[in-house]
């Protein structure tokens, strides 16, 4: 059995579908899809946490789903911007997870991912396969990938 592990950008995930469909992501749908025939070795959800209950509630159906959910606290700058990115977080799990992992799954348009992307299929000889919103999605994350596979419809909440 082809065993996976799935790597997912939740803010970035959250941003892109709402702002191209003004809907949620569904994790479940998502779930059924990646995990399909295949043994999950790890899966990591990468959320800010800003100490909420809406998001606790949030955490606790991602963990519920079978996410491991690691959380990095919202950071406010005196000039009003905020930092909470888990760019460094997820690479390093994902080059450490590889190597149990015949197949990773990074949900994310992030760009800066394109690095990550690469390594893990050039030199570590794994596929990779990007799930991201077409229209949101930085191009060289898209070449980079093994496969990409697009957020639409099939995988919102309705």
């Amino acid at each position: 059995m082809e065993k996976v592990a799935i790597f997912v950008d939740v803010q970035n995930v959250y941003y892109t579908v709402r702002e191209a469909y003004k809907q949620n992501f569904d994790y479940n749908k998502f779930w059924s899809e990646a995990t399909s025939g295949r043994e999950v070795v790890k899966a990591i959800a990468y959320a800010i946490d800003k100490g909420d209950r809406k998001q606790q509630e949030f955490q606790r159906i991602l963990r519920a789903i079978g996410f491991e959910v690691k959380l990095k606290p919202f950071i406010q700058r005196a000039d009003g911007t905020a930092k909470g990115d888990w760019d460094v977080g997820i690479t390093l799990d994902a080059i450490e997870y590889a190597d149990q992992a015949d197949v990773i799954v990074l949900v994310s348009g992030d760009g800066d991912f394109d690095l990550l992307v690469n390594k893990v299929r050039q030199v570590l000889g794994k596929r990779v396969e990007v799930y991201g919103v077409p229209q949101l999605t930085a191009h060289s994350l898209m070449n980079a990938a093994s496969e990409f596979k697009p957020i639409d419809k099939a995988l919102l909440l309705v």
